[in-house]
C-alpha cells in the first residue's frame, strides 16, 4: 500500500511538471509586469485610431498610445460579462467625454475562447465602441492564469514602455464613476 501511495505521488509530480505553463499559471497581481501578449489589430480604422495604431497586423499593449490601458477579459457566453456590458460602456463614455482622460486611458476587451465572429456578435449586441479582440485558442487567457470572467486588469505604461499592473480583479466594476476614480487614484493619473 505504501509503495502504491509513493508511486501515485511520483506519477502526479511527473504529470504536473511536464506541463509547466499550466502548473505555474497564476492570475496577474498588482505590481507584476504584464506578460507580452500579441493581439490582432482591429480591422476598423476608427478602432485603430482609438488605440493610436495603424498599418500592422498585430500589436502589444505597450504600443497603445495611452498612459493606462484597462483590459477586460470576457466571454460572449458569460452571463456576468453580458450583465457588466452596460456599466463598461458607461465607463468608456465617461473616459471619452473627459478632455483630461480621453488620451490617457484606453479600454480593450479580450474574448477568452471567442472567435472574431463571436466577438463581433457581442460587440453588436451590447453596442461596444472600444476594441474587442478574439483569443480563440485561449492563448492570452492561459498567459493570464486562466482567470474567470469578467476579469479587469489595469496596466500603466511607464516612459520606458514597461506595462506594470496596478489593478487586477475578478467581477463587476460596480459604479462606473467610483471605478474611474479608483483607476485614476491607483494609476496616479
Amino acid at each position: 500500500m505504501r509503495k502504491l501511495f509513493i508511486l501515485s505521488g511520483v506519477l502526479i509530480y511527473l504529470i504536473i511538471s511536464s506541463f509547466p505553463a499550466v502548473a505555474g499559471a497564476k492570475p496577474p497581481e498588482k505590481g507584476d509586469v504584464l506578460p507580452e501578449i500579441i493581439l490582432p489589430m482591429p480591422q476598423q480604422p476608427e478602432l485603430q485610431q482609438y488605440l493610436g495604431l495603424s498599418g500592422k497586423s498585430s500589436f502589444s499593449i505597450p504600443q497603445v498610445k495611452a498612459d493606462v490601458v484597462l483590459i477586460e477579459i470576457f466571454s460572449m457566453y458569460c452571463p456576468y460579462c453580458q450583465r457588466e456590458a452596460p456599466a463598461v460602456n458607461t465607463l468608456y463614455n465617461k473616459i471619452e467625454s473627459s478632455s483630461h482622460l480621453k488620451k490617457k486611458i484606453k479600454l480593450i476587451g479580450i474574448g477568452a475562447g471567442n472567435s472574431e465572429f463571436e466577438v463581433d456578435v457581442f460587440r453588436k449586441k451590447y453596442t461596444i465602441e472600444f476594441p474587442l479582440l478574439p483569443d480563440n485558442e485561449f492563448v492570452i487567457h492561459k498567459m493570464l492564469g486562466e482567470v474567470r470572467t469578467p476579469y479587469f486588469i489595469g496596466v500603466k505604461l511607464d516612459e520606458g514602455g514597461m506595462p506594470s499592473i496596478f489593478y487586477s480583479k475578478l467581477g463587476s466594476i460596480g459604479d462606473p464613476d467610483n471605478f474611474l476614480s479608483l483607476i485614476q487614484q491607483l494609476s496616479g493619473l
